[in-house]
């Protein structure tokens, strides 16, 4: 082998660039992005009983923050604030991304 090629370990700055044009790749990439008021549970009857005007009691309280899921994976809390007579969510908390179930 000669010198020209034989790998060489790359230098930090090398590795930084590299992993910039890496991030930079998938900065477009389109995201799920949900947020979930709260949950129930209802017997198939009550849901068959459902018409326009029911109402769902959900396990949250008025106030309490919102879940905002990205891909389906917890990311955030937030409370829900009206923006130019549209729904919008204000971030409140961010969720530890070691905590893996989103809890606490």
């Amino acid at each position: 082998m000669t010198e020209s090629t034989i790998p060489q370990p790359a230098t930090p700055v090398v590795e930084e660039l590299k992993n910039q044009a890496n991030l930079e790749m998938l900065m477009d990439v389109p995201l799920k992005i949900s947020v979930e008021l709260g949950r129930t549970r209802m017997s198939l009857r009550q849901t068959l009983e459902l018409v326009q005007g029911s109402v769902v009691e959900l396990d949250r309280l008025a106030g309490d923050p919102v879940d905002v899921f990205v891909n389906d994976r917890l990311l955030a809390k937030g409370e829900v604030v009206v923006v130019d007579d549209k729904f919008a969510v204000r971030i409140t908390e961010l969720i530890d991304p070691q905590n893996k179930n989103g809890k606490g």
